[in-house]
This record gives C-alpha cells, structure tokens and sequence, in this order.
C-alpha cells in the first residue's frame, strides 16, 4: 500500500488547507519572478512540523510550472554540496523533465528547495551558511527555505533575517482537516464514523501529516473504521503538554489531577521542574503559599538528586508526586494570579546558546589536535588567549585559521563575529589567495616531466652529451700475507691440532 500522505499530497496551492494568507503570500512572491527578479529573491516558510510547508512549495512549483531542486537533511549538504548544487542552479537556466530547454526570459525558471533549513550548519554541514547567504544574494532562480524555528536560523545571519520573505503556517482548523479527511476516505473506499473521525484529528493536534498517517493506520484492511477502533489511537498519539501540567498544579485546586496529569506529560521529572520552579513564584502571590509551594519543590529535588546518586529510579515516582500534587496542595488562599504560564528562562538560554556551545567544541576540539594537549586544557587555558590575540592583531588570523584548520563558523566565533561579516569574509578570500599563490609556486618549482611518448624528434630537448668512460690501468695484483710463524702449516702438511695456536 502506497504512502497515503504522498499520493494525496496537494499539486497545486488550491489544495492546501488552514492557511490561505500564507498560501496568497506565498502565491504573490511567485508571480514577482514572471516580471524579473524581485526585492525578495528567497522565501522563509516557518511553522510547526507536518502543517503543509514543503507541499506548499512543491504546490507551488506545479502551479507555475517550475522545475525542482530540492535538498533536504538526509542529503549532504556542507557548503562545497551547496554551491555545487543549489548556488551553480540558481545561476543557470532550466531543462524540463523531457529534456527540453527554455530559458527564464521565456517563464522556465527552477524552484530551489532547502528543507529543513534550521538544522543547516552542524558539524555535517560545515561551510553551508556563508554558501546560503551566498544563493540568496545572487541567485537568479526562486529559492524557498523550509524552518521549524525562525530564530535560530535568522540570529545566525544578517541575510536570511532582512534578505527574505518571511511567511508563517499555522496548524489547520479541526473542520478544515475533518473534510480533507473525508475526502481521502471516500476516494479509497473506506467509511468512518464522524466520533471516529473526530478522535483521529483532535489526536492529531493539527498536524495534518500525522492525521493522514492515522487514518491509513485504520483503514489497513478495512472498509469501516469505528469509534471503538480510533480509541486505540489516544494511549499513542493524545498526549498532555507542559502547559497543561502546569494549568493543572497551579489553577484547578485538585492534587489528584494534578498527580494524573503528570504521569500522562510525556517528559522527565527533570524538565518538570524547571516549569514549577519558573512559574511558582508568580502563580502564588501569597508568601505562605509560596513558602509551602517551594518546601514540596525543594523534597522533589531531594529525591531527584538521590536518582543520580543511588541511580534508582523508583525515586522518580516521588519527586512527581511532590512537586505536582505536593505544590497544588500548598495553596490556602485564594489569590491567584491571571498571568499567562511562563516558559522556563532556562531552557530558553540552553537553547539560543546551543549553536555556540557546538561552535566552542568543535574550535576547542581542532585547538587541541593543533597544539597536542588536552580539549580540557585547551578551553581553560589555550582559548581565550587566542581569543584575545586574534581580536587585537589582525595579521595573525588567516595564519591562525590555516593553521588549526578552522570552519568561518569557528573563526567566527573566535572573533565574536557574525560568520557572514565583512572580516569573516575577508580572513577566508586572503586564505584562498595564499592557498593558490602556493600552489602555483609549487607548480613552478617542480622539474619539468618527461617527453609522452610519440612526441616528434625536434620537440625533445638536447640530450646532455657524458664524457665517454676511459679505460682503466688493471690493478696491481696485491702481495701475498705472509703468515705469521703461528700460522705456518704443520710439518707433512697435516691438519693443525689445537695446541699449534
């Protein structure tokens, strides 16, 4: 059985569904490339996963009759792929899938896809952003960059931020995908029950991908599916989130709900507690609320911090019921607070400083393998010395960056600098010039090569004529040793015993 969300996938832009500013947006930016190249020649869409982003793209395409280049993560993607694949496309005309060629002045252009474009530059995917920042300076083909999370992408880069159109999906209405559904349903001859078909899109939580997937889940080998039969669907796929935990402990005044709700959230005690710990204090305006809100924390702690010591894990049980039914147990008064539930400050700082904690580590890493000593030593000690020695001397950086063989992104990082900044830049076009004023001095420095066989008589050059050997006087034949009267042979020329010597 073939995948249902591929063979339903929409061809045009009018299939798809939850989001017709995005899609008009979107639309609008397409019908600039007919007139030339406009102000925006890149695309950001950005939105949760599974809500249409990709097949809006490839819906586009088939809309204005455009080729694709797409690339996705499970391809390679470090900046020589980029600029072999993506930016030399983007420079070039277009061929259709028969072969045929028609340039752009005709209204042939190609689309060029990055999906996945948050997760660009791992250690994967080294050299890829100066190489994207590249393509959408200078391309002369529609580029569309696929995110999850716009923020991490556009802080690493000036360009992406103010050099693209930016266009937000949101997750589809439960009616909007119940008739997408039905639609699918009715096409493979399968008959659902509406409270059916109401568990499969409210489990789904917008996320029009997973719907489809469920849907084909049930219909595997029959022509109905019932309630009973969606049912088997919530254990797996209805979870609760953090703000639901937290709605739960602070504002509905019943432990033991608070307790179920917190078996049912899909994460660990840990990160649990980092949401009470952050909220606590403004959900529990009341000092004595807050005093007894943080003494049934602070035991949750105790029992968690004797899970890493003792490495028993049946103390999880307890830190759960702490710091879910022993914080909503605290409250006495009833002042309350209207503020919206708050994201732990912490996690958000983890987050934005993840790509830089991997830029340190890799730039530590290639310090060390430089200079023979430990990744230890080389962060405490090494590092902000050369820090410091490359943000003061300008002449030691490309010295530096050949070297100890760093990425822009780890140089960039060295000098506290955007990887697409003008000194960036300039460090790595001085490194390519050494590079190739090197190789050329090799190449002059290296003896000329043989003659190839074939090449014509008067091509060769003159052979150096050698002096003809002259013939030598035989040597003088060597006197015989005299032996020593020792080593005289015996009388009668017998054999010498061993008291002759």
């Amino acid at each position: 059985m073939s995948d249902w969300t591929e063979k339903y996938r929409p061809r045009t832009l009018e299939g798809v569904i939850g989001n017709p500013s995005a899609v008009n947006s979107l639309r609008q930016w397409a019908k600039q490339w007919e007139s030339g190249i406009p102000k925006f020649r890149a695309a950001v869409i950005m939105g949760p996963p599974g809500i249409g982003k990709t097949t809006s793209a490839l819906a586009l395409a088939g809309e204005m009759g455009w080729d694709v280049v797409e690339m996705n993560a499970s391809d390679q993607r470090t900046g020589k792929d980029i600029e072999r694949i993506a930016l030399r496309g983007s420079q070039s005309n277009a061929f259709g899938g028969d072969g045929s060629y028609m340039p752009a002045s005709k209204g042939k252009r190609k689309l060029i896809i990055l999906d996945e474009a948050d997760n660009f530059f791992g250690n994967a995917d080294r050299g890829a952003l100066s190489a994207v920042n590249d393509l959408i300076k200078t391309t002369k083909q529609p580029v569309i960059l696929i995110v999850n999370d716009f923020y991490e992408l556009s802080r690493k880069s000036s360009a992406i931020k103010n050099g693209t159109l930016q266009i937000t999906f949101k997750r589809s209405s439960a009616s909007s995908m119940s008739k997408v559904l039905m639609k699918i349903a009715e096409a493979e001859g399968v008959e659902v029950e509406p409270s059916a078909m109401e568990r499969i899109v409210a489990n789904a939580s917008g996320d029009m991908r997973a719907a489809v997937r469920n849907l084909q889940s049930l219909a595997l080998g029959e022509g109905r599916i019932t309630e009973e039969m969606s049912m088997g669907l919530s254990q797996r796929d209805s979870r609760k989130d953090m703000y639901d935990l937290m709605t739960a402990i602070f504002r509905r005044d019943d432990p033991g709900s608070a307790r179920r709700v917190m078996a049912e959230v899909d994460t660990d005690p840990e990160t649990a507690e980092l949401w009470v710990d952050e909220n606590l204090p403004f959900e529990y305006p009341d000092p004595g609320d807050l005093v007894r809100g943080y003494e049934a924390l602070s035991r949750a702690d105790l029992y968690l911090s004797r899970v890493h010591r003792r490495q028993y894990y049946r103390f999880w049980a307890y830190a759960g019921d702490m710091m879910s039914m022993g914080v909503a147990d605290a409250r006495m008064t009833d002042r309350r607070s209207r503020d919206r539930i708050r994201f732990p400050m912490y996690l958000s700082k983890m987050s934005r400083s993840k790509s830089v904690r991997a830029m340190k580590k890799a730039a530590v890493y290639k310090i060390a393998v430089a200079y023979h000593t430990s990744t230890k030593r080389a962060a405490s000690d090494m590092l902000p010395y050369i820090k410091g020695i490359a943000a003061n001397d300008a002449e030691i950086r490309v010295p530096l960056a050949e070297a100890i063989g760093l990425e822009p992104e780890e140089m960039a990082f060295i000098l506290d600098a955007k990887p697409d900044s003008a000194v960036i830049k300039g460090i790595y076009k001085e490194a390519a010039e050494r590079a190739e004023a090197r190789r050329i001095s090799s190449q002059m420095a290296r003896p000329p090569a043989a003659m190839p066989a074939g090449a014509p008589p008067e091509a060769a050059p003159p052979a150096e004529k050698k002096p003809e050997p002259q013939a030598e006087a035989p040597a003088a034949p060597k006197p015989a040793r005299k032996k020593p009267k020792a080593e005289a042979d015996p009388p009668g020329g017998g054999q010498r015993s061993l008291f002759d010597f």
